[in-house]
């Protein structure tokens, strides 16, 4: 099957062939005829399989011109990289199309965006938190929404999303057109679809959780961080086909270390990405990697669902996550267009029951792969990995006190001081009044 055989309109079909594109994934014409008929869909499918396109051909299919600027289409999706991705397939598609489309994500100045969206748009991609902000600021209006479609929605629940993906549904017309898409589908999105959507049709291209074809697998048993290091510097350097390489790693902490170990090696041609980044320097090395100009690239979870680059030769998990959907998704940024991929994966022997969720959920194995004999296997431990000894104390927490106090005994004042010395009536009254008194003879 191509494009040609589905009922595409003449400028999606020339903005097709001018990217080279010819035959539709499976997620694309199978999803295809079911959207166009209006009914709500899930639909399912390894990541790297043209999910985007597959929304994003029948709503600019049936868009119609109009001269109401307020939005027909709404598409969330998590992140702002993945806003830039999805924003940047809709302008490709549209280009013989007269549709306004704008993209709109935190971390940067709202008034800018508030002003684009006042001046009107047909289409807006958004992450939860900035469209939730712009609609209550008056300067997007949901009243003319008729197609909603939600990109990873378990990943947006995931960053906390929830309330806001909730009030943005609570306010969109009731009646419309639910699309959701997503590698995973998890308890609490099968729940916000029985709540919000009209019998979703379930669109599966492939099942939860299985890889693509095309990527080679394998895993490796490591025993600590410096010799993962070792391990990857060796690689690095002596494997010529890779290119582009992306480094997946738990933790922003992690990623800078690797970043460190990795700068005297390949100096300016590695890279490093993570929340803690500023917007635009976060971008700029997206691009960088994209054209080239580094040929790796260390980033944790944030950019496993929103990094689209072509030709990425290898994925690196340096470390295994915890959730067994993440690896998918991070293997998911290589072998994509029906091209080769390469997946290596280190482990220690803590990630091994991380290994296990993953396989189970694959249901298959992972290929183990002998650590090579010249990698030097490091002793140093980082401080992370050094074991934590916990020892059971009895004694008693002292007190916090004042270095400059005194002692707590301390010579009486002489108001308080007390004797057992006995005073006389007598002594009392001098003592009184200054001069002796004395009682009254009995009579």
């Amino acid at each position: 099957m191509t494009f040609d055989d589905l009922n595409l309109n003449k400028p999606l079909i020339l903005a097709l062939k001018k990217m080279g594109l010819q035959q539709p994934t499976p997620i694309q014409y199978k999803s295809f005829n079911t959207i166009m008929s209006g009914k709500d869909v899930c639909g399912i499918a390894q990541t790297g399989t043209g999910k985007t396109f597959a929304y994003l051909l029948p709503i600019l299919r049936q868009f119609v011109f109009t001269n109401d600027k307020t939005p027909s289409v709404v598409i969330l999706v998590p992140t702002r990289e993945l806003v830039l991705q999805v924003l940047k397939a809709a302008k490709l598609l549209s280009a013989s199309m007269s549709i306004d489309i704008q993209g709109v994500y935190g971390g940067v100045n709202m008034r800018n965006q508030m002003n684009a969206l006042e001046q009107g748009c047909n289409i807006v991609v958004g992450t939860p938190g900035r469209l939730y902000d712009l609609f209550l600021s008056g300067s997007l209006k949901l009243k003319a929404v008729k197609k909603l479609v939600i990109d990873e929605m378990d990943e947006m629940l995931n960053l906390g999303f929830r309330v806001q993906i909730e009030r943005i549904l609570d306010n969109l017309p009731e009646k419309r057109q639910n699309l959701l898409f997503s590698a995973t589908i998890t308890e609490d999105v099968e729940k916000l679809l029985q709540f919000y959507f009209k019998s979703p049709e379930q669109i599966t291209a492939a099942p939860t959780g299985t890889p693509l074809l095309q990527i080679e697998q394998s895993l490796t048993a490591v025993p600590n961080f410096n010799t993962k290091i070792n391990y990857l510097s060796s690689l690095l350097q002596t494997d010529e086909s890779m290119t582009k390489v992306l480094v997946f790693v738990s933790t922003k902490k992690f990623a800078d270390k690797v970043f460190e170990s990795l700068t005297p090696i390949l100096g300016e041609h590695v890279g490093v990405i993570h929340s803690n980044k500023a917007q635009n320097n976060r971008f700029a090395t997206v691009q960088k990697f994209e054209k080239g100009d580094y040929t790796c690239l260390i980033a944790t979870d944030i950019i496993a669902r929103g990094l689209d680059v072509a030709e990425v030769t290898h994925v690196i998990n340096f470390d295994i996550p915890d959730t067994p959907e993440n690896y998918i998704h991070r293997i998911g940024r290589t072998g994509r267009a029906d091209k080769k991929g390469i997946a290596i994966s280190f482990a220690t022997e803590k990630e091994m029951p991380f290994v296990e969720a993953i396989e189970q959920l694959m249901q298959q194995p992972i290929v183990s792969s002998a650590l090579p004999e010249n990698i030097e296997i490091s002793e140093i431990l980082i401080a992370e990995e050094m074991p934590v000894i916990r020892m059971k104390t009895d004694f008693i927490k002292p007190l916090k006190r004042d270095p400059n106090a005194g002692s707590a005994f301390h010579e009486k004042s002489a108001k308080n001081a007390k004797t057992n010395k006995k005073v006389s009536h007598k002594d009392k009254m001098l003592k009184k009044y200054g001069k002796p008194k004395s009682r009254p003879k009995k009579r």
